[in-house]
C-alpha cells in the first residue's frame, strides 16, 4: 500500500480519482492548492477557490480521507502569472496551463505532498503513465495520451520531467469521461454534476485585458489590413534571396523522395519564418488599445464591423505597437508549412528519444489543446529543432508549446520561437 497524495481540486476528476485510489487501497490523503486571491480581471467576481474548497471537502469527507490546505499563490504569482505578463509584453502568447503543471502541480505542490510522506502524487488529469526498462537498467517514465480522445490532456503536461513524472499517478486516465462522472454520482459525490472549471489555471474565466491591465498599460495604437494579395505570399517568397536554394520546391515532408532530399536549414529557417510586415504593406483600418492584448489567428475584440467575413490577427508588433490583421479564415497570412524551437526549449519527455543534431523523424504533432494530430517532420539541427508539416497549419503562434507524439506516447515538446 503506497501513499498517495491526490490534488483535490473541487472538480469531479480528481473527486473519482480519490475514489478509485481508495478502493485500490491506497493510503490516501488529499491536499487542496490555494494558488490565487486576486479577483481582478475575472468574470465571476468572486475567486473560484472559495467554491472549489467547499466541493474538495465535501468529497474528502464523503470518502473519510483527510484534507490539507496549502496556499502557494506566492509562488503561481511569480512562475506562472509574472511569466504570463512578460511574454505578453513581448508579443507572445504563452499557455499558463502548461507552465502550471510543470512549474506548480509537480513541483511546489509535490514538495508539500513529499512533506506528507506522500510515496505519489496523483491529479484527475485525462492521460496515462507507462515504464519501460533500458538495456542499461534505466527505468524510462513515459506520458500516454488519456483514452478518452475528447478529453485526452497530455498535452497540458507535455513539459513534465522524468523525476515528475517518476511521482506520477493519472487514476482516471483509462476512463471515458461520462464514466467518470456516472462513478462520482453513484458514490454521491458533491462534484457529479459540476460543470468542468474553464479558463486560467487557478484563477478561473477572465477578461484577459482587463486581466493584463494590472500590469501592462492601456495604449492605443493602429490597425492595419493586409490584403491577401500582398506580394510576398506564395511558396518561392520563403526561400531568401541570395542562399543556394532561392526559388526551389521544398521537398514534401513525407514523400516519396523527402528521406533522399533532405530540406535544407536555410529552406527550413525560410518556412519557420513567420510573415513581417510594416505599416506600408496595409491600410490603417482602425484602432486598438494594446498590441500585447492580442494575439495570432484571434477574431474577437477588434470592434471592426462591416465587413463579408470575420477579421483576424495575422501579427503583432508590440514595439510600434501595430496590429496587422486579414479577412476569412482562409487568408495566406493565418498559414504557415513550419515552425523553430530554439536550442534551449527543446524538451524530451522521454529522454531515449533525445535526438541529436543532423537527425529527423517522422511524428504527429499538435500546437494547441484540443486540436487534432498533425503529420509532420521533426528536423533537429544546431539552431534548434524545425517541425514541418504536411499541410500548412493555422496560426503558429510564439509562446505556444508544440508537442511531439509516437502513437500514443508524448514523446517531447517546446517553445515555439516566432
Amino acid at each position: 500500500m503506497a501513499r498517495v497524495v491526490i490534488g483535490l481540486s473541487g472538480g469531479v476528476d480528481s473527486s473519482v480519482a480519490a475514489y478509485l485510489l481508495k478502493q485500490q487501497g491506497h493510503d490516501v490523503v488529499g491536499l487542496f492548492m490555494i494558488n490565487w486571491h486576486d479577483t481582478t480581471g475575472t468574470l465571476e467576481g468572486d475567486c473560484p477557490w472559495h467554491d472549489d474548497r467547499v466541493f474538495a471537502e465535501l468529497v474528502a469527507k464523503k470518502l473519510d480521507i483527510p484534507l490539507h490546505v496549502v496556499d502557494l499563490s506566492a509562488d503561481y504569482r511569480t512562475r506562472v502569472v509574472d511569466y504570463m505578463f512578460s511574454e505578453y509584453e513581448k508579443g507572445r502568447t504563452p499557455n499558463p496551463d502548461v507552465l502550471c503543471n510543470r512549474e506548480i502541480k509537480f513541483d511546489v505542490f509535490l514538495r508539500e505532498a513529499l512533506r506528507l510522506g506522500a510515496d505519489f502524487v496523483a491529479t484527475g488529469h485525462y492521460c496515462r503513465k507507462a515504464e519501460e526498462t533500458l538495456p542499461d537498467g534505466r527505468t524510462i517514465y513515459k506520458l500516454l495520451a488519456g483514452t478518452d480522445p475528447n478529453k485526452d490532456q497530455s498535452y497540458f503536461l507535455c513539459q513534465l520531467s522524468q523525476e515528475q513524472l517518476r511521482y506520477a499517478l493519472f487514476p482516471v486516465g483509462d476512463l471515458l469521461k461520462p464514466e467518470v462522472r456516472r462513478i462520482a454520482a453513484e458514490q454521491g459525490l458533491a462534484t457529479a454534476k459540476r460543470k468542468d472549471s474553464q479558463g486560467i489555471c487557478f484563477v478561473g474565466k477572465v477578461d484577459l485585458p482587463a486581466f493584463l491591465q494590472q500590469k501592462l498599460a492601456s495604449k492605443r495604437g493602429n490597425v492595419h489590413e493586409i490584403l491577401p494579395t500582398w506580394p510576398k505570399y506564395g511558396p518561392k517568397a520563403r526561400i531568401p534571396a541570395g542562399t543556394p536554394d532561392a526559388g526551389q520546391a521544398i521537398p514534401a515532408p513525407g514523400g516519396q523522395h523527402a528521406a533522399d532530399v533532405p530540406p535544407t536549414t536555410e529552406q527550413l529557417a525560410a518556412l519557420a519564418a513567420p510573415w513581417r510586415y510594416t505599416v506600408r504593406d496595409g491600410k490603417k483600418i482602425g484602432e486598438h488599445g494594446g498590441a500585447h492584448f492580442y494575439t495570432i489567428g484571434q477574431r474577437k475584440g477588434l470592434g471592426i464591423g462591416g465587413r463579408k467575413e470575420s477579421l483576424f490577427i495575422l501579427a503583432t508588433d508590440t514595439m510600434q505597437n501595430v496590429i496587422y490583421v486579414g479577412e476569412g479564415d482562409s487568408h495566406p497570412g493565418l498559414w504557415r508549412q513550419a515552425l523553430h524551437i530554439a536550442p534551449r526549449e527543446i524538451h524530451w519527455v522521454n529522454p531515449a528519444r533525445t535526438m541529436p543534431a543532423g537527425q529527423s523523424a517522422r511524428f504527429s504533432v499538435r500546437i494547441r489543446y484540443r486540436q487534432p494530430l498533425q503529420k509532420a517532420t521533426l528536423f533537429v539541427r544546431d539552431q534548434g529543432a524545425y517541425i514541418l508539416f504536411d499541410t500548412p497549419q493555422r496560426g503558429i503562434t510564439p509562446g505556444q508549446f508544440a508537442a511531439w507524439y509516437d502513437g500514443d506516447e508524448l514523446v517531447g515538446s517546446g517553445v515555439i520561437s516566432e
